[in-house]
């Protein structure tokens, strides 16, 4: 090995590999998962674009689709919790509904009682709690505030709640009155929710976490405008100030991306190496191991590299985040 990269030795790799867990079960799994995200990275560095809408677009319908599990579970169980308050039709606006024999258009409220409407509305709330961070931070990976991004989320789910509800309680009506079970119900319900949430949310989550390359360009433009245009030193200063905060936020995002595909490529690499080095060990002919050592000194060099780079990008993450 050349002398400058001396430095580097086999445990420095297999420093680079978080150890596996012994059971066997959890162990297959993380090892196809390592390898997906190798294989993952790779694709990201040729399809930078396309790989960014795959990613946004499964994470969001993973995540929208496993809230949407949660508030079944809950809805299924929780109206027993409150069943004392199912006494019958209560709420606003009470509205008889002829086709449905009698049976009420209710949007705040239900026709079976408060009950039902309480456990629905904890149901889609707590599943709301565990759908914001998730998107903001792992389908989106905002820097935004996050307090006025929550603000926003809260108004929209408000919106989405009155118009489900508003749709349910002509549902609920027609359900009751053709004497639906009410564990079909609450999947009705669900999943009636849940849709209306998927398209309604996907729009909000563009509105409250926007893709900050596009921001940061867009704030530039106004500013060299504004700059041309010689406006009002506090409109420019305005476009200034907001230009410097979008291209910050793109600059963390790119930092916080480039550094966690630098880990994973520097762990694929580290694996692959010591792959490489258990399969020589199985050589039986001296041409074999004249061709493993070749194999062996190309992966050391390539995990060596991984791990410079990944030193580079955790670098600039930190320097990044701490400015």
């Amino acid at each position: 090995m050349d002398t400058e990269e001396k430095e580097f030795t086999e445990e420095d790799i297999k420093n680079q590999i978080k150890p596996f867990s012994k059971n066997s079960f959890v162990r297959f799994f993380q090892k196809a998962l390592r390898w997906w995200l190798g294989v993952w990275y790779g694709f990201c560095d040729k399809r930078p674009k396309l790989s960014s809408f795959i990613y946004k677009i499964f994470f969001f319908l993973i995540f929208s689709m496993g809230v949407t599990i949660w508030q079944f579970i809950v809805m299924t169980f929780l109206p027993y919790a409150f069943e004392s308050l199912n006494a019958g039709a209560a709420g606003w606006p009470m509205i008889p509904i002829a086709a449905a024999g009698g049976r009420n258009f209710i949007i705040f409220g239900d026709e079976q009682g408060w009950g039902y409407f309480i456990a629905f509305e904890i149901a889609v709330f707590t599943a709301q709690c565990i759908n914001f961070p998730l998107q903001r931070n792992v389908t989106y990976r905002s820097h935004g505030n996050v307090y006025l991004q929550a603000l926003s989320y809260f108004i929209g789910w408000a919106l989405v709640s009155v118009a489900t509800n508003a749709l349910w309680g002509v549902c609920n009506a027609f359900l009751l009155y053709w004497g639906s079970p009410s564990v079909v119900n609450g999947l009705l319900k669900t999943m009636l929710t849940g849709v209306v949430s998927l398209v309604v949310f996907f729009f909000i989550f563009l509105a409250i976490f926007p893709d900050n390359h596009k921001m940061a360009k867009k704030a530039r433009r106004r500013y060299e405008k504004l700059t041309e245009k010689n406006a009002s030193p506090e409109r420019v200063a305005r476009a200034e100030k907001k230009t410097r905060l979008w291209e910050e936020k793109a600059l963390k995002s790119d930092a916080e991306r480039e550094y966690t595909k630098a880990k994973s490529q520097a762990n694929a690499q580290a694996m692959r190496y010591f792959a490489i080095v258990k399969a020589a060990g199985k050589a039986n002919t001296d041409e074999e191991r004249a061709e493993y050592a070749v194999k062996t000194e190309k992966s050391f060099q390539s995990a060596v590299e991984a791990i410079k780079i990944k030193e580079e990008k955790e670098e600039a993450f930190h320097a990044v985040n701490a400015a």
